[in-house]
This record gives structure tokens, sequence and C-alpha cells, in this order.
């Protein structure tokens, strides 16, 4: 049996094809979402993220049709993964599983976009593609941002170690048996992404731009009963 064919990765994130990353990023939430489903869901953990039952469609063809019709950029689908990082570390009972995964991932690219992106598509197409009322998405962002601080931006080294830590998982273990990239923890113990990103050289704070100021302005009016 032939071995399948090795693509050669770029070294920065901004070359990297688009589908590649998606692979890569679907890649390392499956994997997340696996362990985590071994973890008893209590009472207490469950969160307006969490469905009744979980989504028929993959979370690769998921991330595909965001991609696909919202033309999600890279940054949105990286910065995910610290979003996951950082809403776990503040809420450690949170666990991204098969019952939160493509909740969160939608309110996640949907909220990346304004704050980082020049163009960004309205709630109402997030929630078609998202297969979800645009009004649970509205207060899904809600949420979001509570959970995350509104601390929506980080550096491009940041983005940079999430992107070189995934191509090393994912090349270090043959495609049909993924493993974790570090030692499992044990099946009680939600798993999260854990890219250490204080070792990570800081870049000097930066002053919102137009767009992001533009974005909470239109965050404020949803909160007041606007339509998004």
């Amino acid at each position: 049996m032939d071995e399948p064919e090795r693509v050669r990765l770029p070294e920065g994130f901004e070359d990297v094809d688009v589908d590649i990353l998606v692979q890569l990023v679907a890649d390392m939430l499956v994997r997340l979402i696996t362990h985590n489903d071994r973890v008893p869901l209590s009472p207490e953990a469950v969160t307006r993220f969490h469905s009744r039952s979980a989504p028929g469609i993959s979370v690769l063809d998921y991330l595909r049709r965001i991609v696909q019709f919202t033309r999600a950029e890279r940054v949105c689908l990286l910065i995910t993964l610290h979003y996951i990082d950082q809403i776990c570390t503040r809420i450690p009972t949170f666990t991204l599983s098969s019952l939160t995964c493509h909740r969160f991932v939608i309110t996640s690219i949907a909220v990346s976009s304004k704050a980082l992106c020049d163009a960004f598509s309205t709630n109402n197409l997030y929630a078609r593609v998202g297969g979800i009322p645009v009004g649970e998405l509205n207060m899904l962002e809600r949420e979001f941002l509570r959970m995350i601080d509104w601390s929506l931006t980080c550096t491009r080294e940041v983005l940079q170690e999430y992107y070189a830590s995934l191509v090393r998982t994912h090349s270090a273990v043959p495609s049909s048996r993924p493993s974790s990239p570090s030692p499992a923890p044990g099946p009680t113990q939600a798993s999260t992404i854990l890219v250490e990103t204080t070792t990570v050289s800081p870049e000097p704070p930066q002053p919102p731009t137009v767009e992001q100021n533009m974005a909470y302005h239109e965050f404020q009016q949803q909160g007041r009963g606007g339509r998004s």
C-alpha cells in the first residue's frame, strides 16, 4: 500500500493554503473532542454552547463550510485555538466536546472576524452558515465575550506558535492514528490545547482600529435591541 503523499508546508501561517490549515485545525479539535467526550458531564459544566446532541456534520466539513461561505481568514481559524486555551484557563469547567465544538467555532469565527479583519460578515450570515438562529448566535456572542473577558486579540508570534504546534503534531504521527501532542490526561480530566504563550515574545498593544470600533458599536446596538 502506497504511503500518503506528504505536503511541504510553509513556515509562516500566512502562506499556508487555507484548506490545509482547516484540516490541521479540525484534526486538533477532533482529538480534543475524542478525549473530552470521555469526561462525565456535570450539571455545573453545562453552558449555552452545549447542544442537546452532537451535530450530524463533521468538524472538518463544518469548518470548510464556514470558510467557503464567509471567507474566514487564517487568523480567525488559528485564534480559535487560542480562545479555547484562554477560556478553559479562566473557566476550568468548560470543555470542548462534541456537544460544544460546533457552536463554539461559529461564534469564535464570528467574533474574531469583527475584532481582527477589515471585512466581515453579518451575524445573519454566520447564523445561516452555522445552522443556528441569529438570535441564538447573538446570545452566544455575548456569552463568548463574557467568558473571554473581551480579550480578543493576540500577537502574530502567538498565532505562529499555534500553527507550528499544529504542524509538529500532525507530522509527528500517522494520519490514520492521531495522538495528542503531549501526554494525555486521565479520562476524568478535560484536555485543552495548552500552548504556552507566556514564553512568546510580546508585542506592544496596538490601539483599536476603525473597524474594531465599528464592530464594538454594532455589538452595543445589538444589546439595545438592534438587529445584526
